[in-house]
């Protein structure tokens, strides 16, 4: 999910996304405006891909049961296999069931990051974070990734707290968050050191997405980078002592 969540962006998308054509029509067929531009996170092969339907409500059982969601089944076009999506229904008409065009993912890809770098307990922490995501959990997400925030402060000392105090303010400014998405944020990851009795914020799946990419830039900051650099430097160090072993001295002809 991209960084940038700005208030007017936000909801131009939702403007846009409304005025998509979105139906189960009297012969069971699906029309989707947008169809050919749907793409996901396959859940099954990890590929962000096109998915084309497969399988949809009868019209009559609609009609019959009146359901307030209904489920519909797509393929991945990267590996054929099924992803089921889940569909507000807005209205039922004599010939048509309309369908809001936000949908819920049933099964979610899991989220991945490169822990190489990262201290176990962090690891154990964060893990769960991201387990909490994927199942859309995500008052459950901004409770671990407190957690596991806390546990990386406890790692880096206050001065690395400090540190990404202030890379968090960067990264605000560099994606432009949206003020009230920020306050949460800030909440979530540092209102325990602030205060110990401060109550974490709710967050819908959109501001949680957005607190994802946060906090995956925040770790890479403070271990992946550092991780990567040293051994890239440690590797430098060993080939040069190698080779300087063996080259043979340069002598004058003179």
């Amino acid at each position: 999910m991209p960084l940038r969540a700005g208030r007017h962006n936000k909801h131009s998308r939702h403007a846009k996304l409304t005025a998509m054509s979105l139906y189960i029509d009297s012969a069971s067929r699906l029309h989707h405006d947008t169809e050919k531009n749907l793409v996901v996170t396959c859940p099954n092969c990890q590929a962000v891909a096109h998915i084309t339907p497969s399988a949809v409500p009868r019209f009559e059982d609609l009609q019959l049961y009146r359901p307030k969601q209904a489920g519909l089944v797509y393929l991945c076009d990267a590996c054929h296999m099924p992803i089921f999506l889940r569909f507000t229904v807005r209205a039922y008409g004599a010939a048509r069931v309309e369908l809001s065009p936000q949908f819920t993912e049933v099964e979610r890809a899991r989220e991945k990051f490169s822990f190489t770098y990262i201290p176990e307990e962090v690891e154990l922490l964060f893990r769960e974070a991201l387990t909490c995501f994927s199942n859309g959990a995500f008052n459950g997400f901004a409770s671990m990734c407190r957690r596991a925030a806390q546990a990386m402060f406890t790692d880096l000392g206050e001065a690395g707290r400090l540190r990404l105090f202030d890379e968090l303010n960067e990264v605000r400014e560099l994606a432009s968050i949206a003020p009230e998405i920020f306050t949460k944020m800030k909440s979530v990851l540092f209102g325990a050191e602030l205060d110990a009795r401060a109550a974490l914020p709710l967050l819908d799946g959109y501001e949680a997405g957005i607190m994802l990419e946060v906090v995956k830039d925040l770790f890479y900051e403070a271990y992946v980078r550092k991780g990567k650099l040293q051994q890239a430097i440690m590797v430098r160090r060993f080939f040069l002592d190698e080779t300087g072993s063996n080259v043979t001295p340069f002598v004058s002809a003179s």
